[in-house]
C-alpha cells in the first residue's frame, strides 16, 4: 500500500510547517477511511476576515471528491472540509451505486468505498423550463432576473443545452457538454 501524497499550496498566505503537517495528518486519516487514494490537492487562502481551504481528491476511475470550507481558524477550516468529504462519501456511495450500471469500473470503485448508514434523499420537485435559444449574456441576465444561482438554456450557436452559474468568487461559469 502506497502512502498518499498531499500537495498543499497557499494563496495570499505562506504555508507554515505546522499547517502543512496538520492538513496532511487529517487527509491521510481520510485516506485510511476510503483507501486507494494516491494524491490529494489542498489550497489554503486568506480572504478578508476568514480562511478558506479547498481539497480535491482524485479517486479511482474518474471519481473526484472535492470540498471547501471557510472559518476564522485555518485548522477549524481543515477539520470542516475533511468532514464534508466524509459526508460526500456517505451520501454518494449509496445513491450513485444504485444508478451506475453493474460491472462498470465506476461501480466497482464506488463499491470499494466503505459502507455508511443510508441517508436517502429524494426528488421532491420537478420543474419544466422552456429551452429558448439565447446567448450566454442573455442567459446570465435571465438568471439574475429570476434570482437563481444557475440557469439552463439552449445555446443559440448550436442549440445544445448549457448551464450558466454564479461562482463563489462572484464571477460566472458556463457548463457545456463535450463535443
Amino acid at each position: 500500500m502506497s502512502v498518499m501524497k498531499v500537495s498543499v499550496k497557499g494563496r495570499n498566505l505562506k504555508i507554515t510547517p505546522a499547517m502543512q503537517e496538520y492538513a496532511e495528518k487529517r487527509i491521510i486519516k481520510f485516506d485510511k477511511l476510503i483507501g486507494g487514494v494516491e494524491e490529494a490537492f489542498v489550497t489554503m487562502q486568506v480572504q478578508k476576515d476568514s480562511n478558506k481551504i479547498e481539497i480535491t481528491v482524485p479517486y479511482s476511475n474518474g471519481i473526484i471528491l472535492r470540498a471547501e470550507a471557510k472559518d476564522s481558524s485555518m485548522y477549524a477550516a481543515i477539520d470542516c472540509v475533511v468532514e464534508k468529504l466524509e459526508s460526500q462519501v456517505r451520501k454518494q456511495k449509496t445513491r450513485l451505486s444504485k444508478r451506475v450500471k453493474e460491472g462498470s469500473k465506476i461501480k466497482e470503485s464506488l463499491m470499494a468505498l466503505p459502507d455508511f448508514p443510508e441517508e436517502e434523499k429524494e426528488v421532491v420537485r420537478i420543474k419544466n423550463f422552456s429551452a429558448k435559444p439565447m446567448s450566454v449574456d442573455e442567459a446570465i441576465m435571465q438568471m439574475e432576473l429570476v434570482g437563481h444561482n444557475f440557469f439552463a438554456f439552449a445555446n443559440e450557436g448550436d442549440g445544445v443545452i448549457n448551464v450558466v452559474y454564479r461562482r463563489n468568487d462572484g464571477n460566472y461559469g458556463l457548463l457545456q457538454p463535450e463535443k
